[in-house]
């Protein structure tokens, strides 16, 4: 039995719930990992996977089983591919999906020097603010810019936090003056964001503790590009990610709203799909974003 072949297949059994699934995905017969999975078990003495005709699921055994092997592939994996990474050596094609603010502001500026350091890369990226099925899609890499993640078959690795704040006009609050307190808010026109993790409301903590702003915006935007255009106007109230407000706000054109109340951070996530594993090329990317986003503190 070739014990790190048949690792990788127990861990894609389990992450695609299904032997079916997961034969599919290695282009072997289900029948094949059944026996392989058995005789695993058979030299661990224990059994790791419950199954029946209808369903699957691990063993207190198979629990720990795939936590220990998973870490095992994962160390294995970025070992080789960070030899061939590190020697400039990376080919084929590299397919990311992003959000399309952070899209156009951060991950735009650090494609060219990405490319020159990997001349033989091609790199296919598609911006889209719904979150979407990698598989389907055929992404190797989905950036996702959210307060958490829900659980998947999945793996995604954060790399970095981001700010969430309230902002407006230096106009708007000329005109309308600034609120005091959370709950001035109520007074005031706002702008929300559709695809927010809670578009209807702004949880808010501070010095008071904590306040839940329930939102009536008369402007509701998909695109919080738009968003921070419709702030810059003057219309209103509204909450933007640190690398959307910052610029704007060194500028002037925009002002911290309740400076000493905060929103949830949300994270940069970088997520692969589990069927297909981190190859290189994803890795790369990941580390250049990372560092990229490391130096700009």
């Amino acid at each position: 039995m070739d014990r790190l072949s048949v690792m990788k297949a127990f861990c894609r059994i389990v992450e695609r719930g299904s032997f079916a699934k997961a034969a599919e995905d290695l282009g072997v017969s289900a029948g094949l990992l059944s026996r392989d999975i058995k005789l695993l078990e058979d030299s661990l003495g224990c059994t790791l996977l419950n199954r029946t005709t209808r369903s699957m699921s691990l063993t207190e055994h198979g629990e720990v089983y795939y936590k220990e092997a998973r870490e095992l592939l994962d160390a294995f994996d970025r070992a080789e591919d960070r030899v061939r990474s590190g020697a400039g050596s990376l080919r084929g094609t590299l397919r990311i999906n992003a959000p399309y603010s952070f899209g156009l502001e951060v991950l735009s500026p650090l494609l060219p020097s990405f490319m020159d350091r990997y001349p033989d890369l091609e790199l296919v990226l598609a911006f889209d603010d719904r979150v979407v099925d990698m598989v389907e899609g055929g992404y190797d890499l989905s950036i996702r810019v959210r307060a958490e993640l829900p659980d998947s078959a999945l793996r995604a690795r954060s790399i970095a936090t981001v700010r969430q704040s309230l902002f407006a006009s230096p106009a708007y609050l000329e005109a309308h003056g600034a609120p005091g307190t959370p709950e001035e808010l109520a007074s005031h026109e706002t702008v929300s964001f559709l695809m927010s993790d809670a578009p209807a409301s702004w949880p808010l903590t501070g010095p008071g503790g904590t306040h839940e702003h329930a939102l009536t915006s008369r402007i509701r935007l998909g695109s919080s590009l738009v968003l921070r255009d419709m702030l810059i106007a003057g219309r209103g109230i509204g909450s933007l990610p640190s690398f959307l407000s910052d610029r704007a706000e060194k500028s002037g054109a925009l002002v911290r709203v309740l400076p000493d109340w905060s929103l949830p951070e949300r994270h940069v996530y970088a997520v692969i799909a589990a069927r297909h594993g981190a190859d290189s090329r994803t890795l790369a990317f990941v580390d250049h974003l990372s560092e990229a986003l490391r130096g700009s503190g």
